[in-house]
């Protein structure tokens, strides 16, 4: 019987030299650390340092999230990952009707520069690096942190971390986008100039295709569109003005980590030695910086279950496993009951501790690359450039990463894989343990973390507050100048600033935008 990938490729019960006739390791491999990637960014890769141990987290209010935060910190975790709620997302208060019932639920509410001083409360921001899963107000939320820095003392040029900031994939997979493409488009390009004037070490993009994994995209899929957008981001900051080796070695990526580990470890490897080709000869980047695909991974979510919930540790190990014979410069392990609820401390020390395991009692440290050479990797990898590259020249066709989004086409391809993977699973023909094979009698007992569901009201009044206290004139010339400036071409990250200082509200920015801007609707909305 025929097998095939994740991505619909064939695979092969047995590999050997003849699946790489014609293939020149002097050309598609080189050494790790050298162009174009295949095998690694750095020369070293773990053999000096293991990659970066996140933990994303935030729930509930900024006090809650500070406290997780800490106790990450001190079971091992390297750097902070914040998940924001969907108001939060959204460019809502959480006094703002829509946010009502989503305050707090699948992330941390912030809405103004009062929470996010709680929020880094205690946490030495000049020694821990920040990842910000947070998007169309990701400039807002980037500006609270360093103001946050500044309060501490600590110079922005200390500062380091990654605003995810990639508005593209939301309108192809996740939905938590405000503004239309052109206007985010010029934002991001705004955040790039700010950054390397401003906060020189912090990381502009995270360019990520695991939201797009997370909607049903395949391997093949997920790196085409992923960087099918970092296309379109370096294409606009450079029709801007700006010269592409200033800001190409700051943008990083986001993949998922399935637990098919033979493709997600040639896909990984693909994709680094396909961006490398795109920012030298696409884009004539010269800057070595330029042409690595550094990148962050996170486990599965998607491929976890509610049922036998403990199963999905071995899903996350497998999954982790994977993302480091990949290659990943950082690493997030889901908790195990993330099918079920927002993880428990219990769940999430657990989760960590694999990244532990794989780090420091296995030997994948060792060596670089340990994967290098195998028939089945180095033809997979060959496989996965080739077919990813075919998709990536149809989004061209449609005239970029935007129109190919505005005629629905990486959604709707998307969703087809989907559809396939979900009739797949009902007829039997893929197993899920503990769904649709090897099952058990009964519910199993639980006990889920639970967001008390006074929260929103506690943001509430901790608004009203700020707004009896503040200076609401002043915040209101402010946000005009944001206005002004939003229907000009200057940069808009200083007056956003300035506002933000003053204790504008993030809802209240964003709105400011929304006010000029408007609000993108798509073509299949109804």
């Amino acid at each position: 019987m025929a097998s095939e990938t994740e991505s619909g490729l064939p695979i092969k019960p047995v590999y050997g030299p003849s699946s790489l006739q014609g293939w020149d390791p002097a050309t598609e491999l080189a050494e790790p650390g050298e162009y174009p990637y295949t095998r690694g960014v750095y020369p070293s890769m773990y053999t000096g340092r293991p990659w970066t141990m996140r933990q994303y987290a935030g729930f509930g209010t900024a006090r809650e999230s500070n406290e997780r935060y800490k106790q990450l910190l001190n079971a091992g975790t390297m750097g902070l990952s914040v998940a924001f709620d969907l108001p939060t997302q959204m460019g809502y208060n959480s006094d703002h009707p829509l946010a009502h019932g989503e305050v707090g639920k699948v992330g941390v509410a912030i809405d103004s520069i009062e929470d996010m001083r709680v929020l880094f409360d205690g946490i030495p921001l000049d020694q821990v690096t920040t990842s910000m899963t947070i998007n169309s107000p990701a400039a807002i939320l980037l500006l609270l942190y360093q103001l946050v820095a500044e309060e501490k003392g600590i110079s922005s040029s200390d500062i380091g971390g990654t605003i995810q900031n990639d508005v593209l994939k939301e309108y192809i997979a996740r939905g938590t986008y405000i503004y239309p493409p052109a206007q985010s488009l010029r934002l991001i390009t705004d955040i790039f100039t700010y950054c390397r004037a401003e906060i020189p070490k912090w990381n502009t993009i995270s360019i990520s295709g695991y939201h797009m994994a997370e909607a049903g995209a395949t391997p093949v899929q997920e790196i085409a569109f992923t960087l099918a957008n970092g296309i379109e981001y370096v294409r606009a900051a450079v029709e801007s003005g700006q010269d592409v080796d200033d800001f190409a070695p700051r943008l990083a990526f986001f993949f998922v980590s399935r637990t098919s580990i033979i493709e997600e470890v040639a896909k990984f490897r693909a994709a680094r030695r396909m961006w490398a080709r795109i920012m030298k000869e696409r884009f004539g980047a010269k800057d070595p910086k330029s042409w690595m695909l550094r990148f962050h991974t996170q486990t599965a979510g998607v491929q976890l279950t509610a049922q036998q919930p403990e199963v999905n540790l071995v899903r996350v190990a497998v999954q982790g496993l994977a993302a480091v014979l990949g290659g990943t410069q950082s690493l997030h392990t889901n908790s195990f009951d993330e099918a079920i609820a927002l993880p428990t401390e219990k769940a999430a020390r657990l989760a960590l501790r694999t990244q532990q395991v794989l780090a420091y009692e296995t030997d994948v440290t060792k060596t670089v690359d340990p994967f290098a050479g195998s028939y089945v990797v180095e033809s997979l990898t060959d496989e996965i450039d080739e077919a990813a590259m075919a998709l990536i020249e149809r989004v061209d066709e449609l005239g970029g990463a935007v129109a190919a989004i505005e005629e629905g086409f990486q959604k709707s391809e998307i969703e087809n894989s989907a559809y396939r993977v979900a009739q797949e699973i009902d007829a039997g023909d893929r197993v899920v343990v503990g769904v649709n094979e090897y099952t058990i009698d009964g519910d199993e007992h639980y006990d889920p973390l639970q967001v008390d569901m006074s929260i929103e009201a506690d943001q509430v009044a901790r608004l009203a507050a700020l707004k009896a206290d503040r200076d609401n004139d002043e915040v209101e010339r402010l946000l005009g100048v944001i206005r002004d400036v939003a229907a000009g071409d200057e940069n808009l990250l200083y007056p956003m600033r300035d506002a933000l200082r003053a204790r504008a509200t993030v809802g209240e920015v964003s709105d400011a935008l929304r006010d000029v801007w408007g609000t993108y609707q798509p073509k299949d909305a109804f």
